[in-house]
């Protein structure tokens, strides 16, 4: 007899030596049986031919499921290998994980995959699903399977089994002809395989290193159901129109040039923003009570070594020497805010201490990892360090929280996630101060009414943070901003302030940042608002243009005005048709476009456009003053 408990608690008797998890999910229900694509036993995902012979607690997983979702993705990453060999029988299989949104799977093949590869490998894995195949897991001792993968010509996998101790054994998945090297759980059949999309190609080398083979790379994306699927595309389709890439070359905001991968050229509309950008944090430093400070780009090796980045993070830094000494470019601002800190005896009555500084920090980062400006290996960071006491801690964080949701609202930002990171495994630092800091952040984001979760174990080694996750227009997560505390680079940079008691203590140091890389923010913004910046933040603001050459003095004296107001306006008196001007400024996305013919001249006016083709009418220019002026008030 084997008593099985299902999550809603109810229990359920089997008079069998065994049950598989589809006898589970057959005895609640047909349709529960046919929907089944794994199971859950005692907390652990397995297939739904796995055998329960002792009492258990069961889930039946469906594509309803977060687990279903993996399942089905890892199962067509296997499908996708099948079709791959049932039409390049000579290609070589290697790994196929499940990643967000879908999968891939790398190949050894004599050619490059084309587009037209790529659909004929898809149309395959429809056919291959539709003849629903039973999914068969079996076991092999290590070298036996090393040897049979040899046997067939999959040196790759052979190479993977080899890398495993030889006192474990390995599972194999079989569909059709297809047999594979896997954990699973897989779903029972191919049949459960419907709604998937092979995305792109790409290259990678073997193991991630350069020196060995270059791969061929299939992306893929597997749903639960085609409303999900074509949700998805749209989604991508949506996103692609909105890359940041495709719109900074548009818009003629910066560009990535070969001669310094990683790095960005700020064209003048591009700097534009980056200076919006930067001053609007500035003010906002000189408000919170922050003192803005600048440290050194180039540090001594002594000084990493002793905050323990040259051990652990050499390979990520540029380093240089000069006589005989060896430097590297920060990667980050805090060792430099240190030592301004140390700079003078500090005492109690200065704490809380808040640096701010837009430090340029650079990041030996791999090439295949960069990605226009949102991922770069030179960037600025709005980087702040708090200077405080334990006790300071909470009240700090609930300025913080309040001060990070002003200013995402005010970039068009509403919806925030908040995540706490608590003690990971290996750590330094009392169980007492670590219960004293996590109590604190979480105190302080309850104070602040936030909802979080809990990411137990992801804090850093010396303590835990929060992170805060914006999620933009298409439901992308987005992470920026971060509140961390650190007792540990205060200690190792022998960092002090005097007591009440007249004694010296180590401070804790607040890591805080709101948008974190300013290159990476604004590729988030410009994606978030489609290229179209909101009107305090657009690099030209207002075009001016004229119908005829008569208005042309008319507009050069409401330019003037308007630019000694402080707006960014551009003048076009260029002897085009005005249909042509007005279309081709709408295209570069301007909050505004004042068209002025004879009657707007002789009544002192404008006529006003606003973006997305919306005409406003005839304005005074008091009254457009006015409105841009709220605009700029409102962070419209």
């Amino acid at each position: 007899m084997i008593q099985i408990t299902l999550p809603d608690g109810s229990k359920r008797d089997y008079d069998a030596s065994s049950v598989t998890i589809a006898d589970v999910a057959l005895s609640i229900g047909a349709g529960l049986a046919k929907a089944a694509l794994a199971g859950k036993v005692n907390g652990k995902v397995v297939d739904t031919s796995y055998s329960i012979n002792q009492d258990s607690t069961v889930a039946i997983i469906t594509a309803k499921d977060a687990e279903g979702l993996e399942v089905i993705r890892h199962s067509t990453a296997h499908l996708l290998a099948y079709a791959v060999k049932e039409l390049f029988p000579d290609a070589q299989v290697t790994i196929g994980p499940v990643i967000e949104h879908g999968f891939f799977y790398d190949f050894s093949y004599k050619r490059p995959f084309t587009l037209e590869d790529l659909a004929l490998i898809e149309k395959k894995m429809t056919a291959l699903a539709a003849l629903d195949e039973p999914v068969v897991r079996r076991v092999l001792p290590r070298d036996e399977a090393v040897s049979y993968f040899k046997s067939l010509g999959e040196h790759y996998k052979a190479e993977i089994i080899a890398s495993i101790p030889a006192n474990e054994d390995v599972s194999l998945y079989r569909e059709g002809a297809f047999e594979d090297l896997c954990r699973g759980p897989h779903v029972p059949s191919t049949g459960k395989l419907k709604h998937f999309k092979l995305m792109k190609l790409a290259g990678a080398y073997w193991r991630g290193d350069h020196n060995n083979e270059m791969l061929q790379r299939i992306y893929g994306t597997a749903w639960g159901s085609k409303d999900e699927l074509q949700q998805h595309l749209k989604m991508l389709e949506e996103a692609e129109k909105r890359d940041h890439r495709k719109l900074g070359r548009e818009l003629d905001l910066f560009h990535i040039d070969e001669h310094s991968p990683g790095t960005v050229f700020w064209h003048p509309k591009g700097w534009t923003v980056w200076q919006g950008v930067e001053q609007y944090m500035r003010k906002v430093y000189q408000d919170n009570g922050y003192l803005e400070v600048k440290g050194p780009q180039i540090l001594d090796q002594s000084l990493w070594e002793k905050t323990g980045h040259w051990d652990k993070y050499k390979e990520n830094m540029f380093v240089t020497e000069s006589e005989k000494r060896d430097y590297a470019l920060k990667p980050m601002n805090c060792p430099g805010h240190i030592l301004i800190y140390k700079h003078g005896l500090k005492s109690y009555r200065d704490l809380p201490l808040r640096f701010g500084e837009f430090g340029a920090c650079h990041r030996n980062e791999p090439s295949g990892g960069l990605h226009g400006i949102m991922r770069v290996r030179a960037f600025t960071q709005d980087d702040g360090h708090i200077f405080c006491t334990e006790d300071q801690i909470q009240s700090e964080v609930v300025a913080f929280t309040t001060l990070l949701q002003k200013v995402y609202a005010d970039f068009g930002f509403q919806n925030i996630i908040y995540k706490l990171s608590t003690r990971p495994e290996k750590r330094i630092g009392t169980d007492e101060s670590w219960d004293k800091a996590e109590t604190a952040l979480a105190e302080g984001l309850k104070a602040s009414g936030c909802e979080f979760t809990y990411l137990p174990g992801e804090g850093a080694f010396y303590g835990p943070k929060i992170e805060y996750t914006l999620k933009d227009a298409l439901g992308r997560e987005w992470q920026c901003g971060t509140i961390q505390v650190d007792p540990n680079l205060p200690e190792r940079l022998d960092a002090e302030f005097v007591g009440e008691d007249g004694g010296r203590h180590r401070p804790i140091m607040l890591h805080r940042a709101i948008v974190g890389s300013l290159e990476r923010f604004i590729g988030i913004l410009i994606e978030e608002h489609a290229g179209a910046l909101p009107f305090w933040l657009a690099p030209v603001q207002i075009a001016i243009l004229n119908i005829t050459d008569t208005q042309a003095e008319y507009a050069q004296n409401v330019a003037k005005r308007l630019k000694n107001k402080g707006f960014r306006v551009e003048l076009d008196l260029r002897n085009e048709k005005i249909t042509y001007k007005i279309r081709e400024h709408s295209m570069q996305k301007l909050p505004y476009i004042l068209v002025i013919g004879d009657k707007e001249m002789a009544a002192g006016s404008v006529a006003v456009r606003a973006r997305g083709n919306v005409d406003l009418g005839v304005m005074s220019l008091d009254d457009f003053e006015t409105k841009i002026a709220n605009d700029v008030a409102t962070k419209a």
